[in-house]
């Protein structure tokens, strides 16, 4: 049951042979049986089994001819980063700020995968307000990769000394729910990949649309001007839905696009021969591993070989977009954190001395050195001795790294296809080794110069590496054209047909 997709489970509901109340209550089962993951750091399990059984109710009115109307999603299991506001669910971002903060609304996405009948069983572990590329800086302790991970015996304890492989970052517990079969679908969020990153760790579907596409209203901030609610899904077609069920323009949040967009399906019958695929030449990066090259050079083969054109193309100032990226992140940082002063929610330290001591105190207890980093750094940028030489220069380069993709995509191509990470995933103990900006700098490579351009991406899961770990290859569109990337990553998964990840031996155990 757990094995099917989004797309086979909601066939199952409307034809009767599945029960929503049986299928919630597999996969709080498996989030219980894989919880030493770490995964899910506040459980909603009890409610969406409630919610599961009324819509096993409709869905039988519905199979039996009493009522005609359907909730596209209804019973289906999804898990939410925890950086997305859920009303009466506690949200946290993984901060000790904001560790009994439970918000008074629901995020626009979140509200209408209810609205279509998800259920929510849990909100997903992640790094400290997203500022990380391994979900490794959180308050509840890092994410387990399930790949090649020794789980322990049920009822036992596991041992923690044994090494594993990261999650990836920030939104590692949203990708491990999808992987794990805990979840049908889950949200991230997409600030310079962190959707992306960790669904290519975890051999998921990991889709951040085009800017402006998908509200960003209760998403708490981090860069408000590259945030984008990021999908896991099992498959693209499954990606395809739940964009589908969320995008639109929403008052508000005034950077959304007022115009409308047609909802499609994907079709399973899809030609590329038409098509012209760029490789990118400055996504040869120092440090990529032979089992991503390899499958990078197979992929393009793959393109070739069916009859599409296959060329090189450039993108010049991609070798700036780090420092780009780490100047504005920050910049912007240094103003969203400033409204955590314990004054009015979120954790408020004891030192009550003087305005100025509270809000200090508040916030070196309630932010980890992470953060508090970013918040320095972005405050030095933005000094008016600095601020020409920082922040209005990394400005004019993000037009420039946008400049790039327009020009290319302007040429004749199309798609744009490029690996997702530098390598697979790494283990728990080289990838802490460094500090956290330095792995994010080298985990970001390929993911962050798409959200300072605005368009739409997906990694999708192409092999495993010699160690049975997965790797993902991102192909990236011109802006808005959503459906086009979604179609060629469709094509690639089919003819890969990548095996999903199989716990279904933990069930017997």
């Amino acid at each position: 049951m757990l094995s099917l997709t989004l797309r086979e489970a909601i066939s199952k509901l409307k034809d009767g042979s599945l029960s929503a109340a049986e299928l919630c209550e597999k996969c709080v089962t498996r989030a219980k049986r894989v919880q030493e993951l770490n995964f899910i750091v506040t459980e909603n399990f009890s409610q969406s089994q409630k919610e599961a059984v009324h819509s096993a109710r409709l869905w039988s009115e519905y199979v039996s001819g009493r009522h005609n109307e359907w909730r596209k999603f209804g019973g289906i299991p999804f898990a939410i980063k925890d950086n997305f506001c859920t009303k009466d669910i506690r949200t946290t971002c993984a901060s000790h700020i904001l560790n009994n903060y439970v918000p008074p609304y629901t995020a626009t996405v979140v509200q209408k995968l209810q609205d279509a009948g998800g259920v929510i069983i849990g909100k997903t572990n992640m790094d400290e307000f997203a500022m990380g590329a391994g979900s490794t800086d959180s308050i509840f302790g890092p994410v387990r990769n399930p790949w090649n991970y020794k789980f322990a015996q049920s009822g036992r304890e596991h041992d923690k000394i044994n090494d594993w492989h990261i999650a990836g970052g920030s939104s590692g517990g949203s990708a491990v729910a999808v992987a794990t079969g805990a979840s049908f679908g889950a949200f991230g969020s997409d600030t310079g990949g962190s959707t992306r990153n960790p669904a290519a760790y975890c051999g998921v579907v990991g889709f951040k649309s085009t800017y402006g596409r998908l509200s960003r209203h209760g998403l708490i901030p981090l860069v408000n001007s590259l945030d984008v609610p990021g999908i896991f899904a099992k498959s693209v077609d499954d990606a395809s839905l739940l964009f589908n069920a969320v995008a639109g323009h929403d008052t508000r949040d005034s950077t959304t696009v007022t115009d409308s967009m047609d909802t499609f399906t994907l079709p399973d019958d899809i030609s590329v021969k038409h098509l012209h695929i760029g490789i990118p030449k400055e996504y040869h990066a120092p440090g990529m591993s032979p089992c991503v090259l390899e499958a990078w050079r197979r992929a393009a083969d793959l393109f070739d070989r069916v009859g599409a054109k296959v060329s090189e193309v450039s993108l010049p100032h991609t070798q700036f977009s780090i420092i780009c990226y780490s100047v504005l992140c920050c910049a912007e940082v240094a103003s969203n954190m400033s409204r955590y002063d314990g004054i009015e929610y979120g954790h408020r330290a004891k030192n009550e001395d003087s305005t100025e001591e509270l809000y200090a105190a508040t916030r070196h207890e309630g932010f980890n050195d992470v953060v508090r980093g970013r918040i320095l750094a972005g405050n030095f940028f933005l000094l008016k001795r600095n601020y020409d030489n920082f922040f209005l220069k990394a400005q004019k380069v993000r037009r420039l790294i946008a400049e790039d993709f327009r020009q290319v995509f302007g040429g004749g191509v199309d798609i744009l296809l490029t690996p997702t990470t530098l390598t697979e995933a790494p283990t728990y103990s080289w990838f802490t080794e460094v500090d956290n900006r330095t792995r994010a700098e080298e985990q970001d490579v390929f993911t962050q110069p798409i959200n300072l351009a605005g368009v739409p991406a997906i990694t999708v899961p192409a092999s495993l590496s010699q160690s049975g770990l997965p790797i993902g290859l991102q192909f990236i569109g011109p802006n808005f054209h959503d459906k086009e990337v979604l179609t060629v990553a469709k094509w690639f998964e089919q003819q890969t047909n990548f095996k999903r990840l199989d716990l279904s031996h933990l069930d017997k155990s």
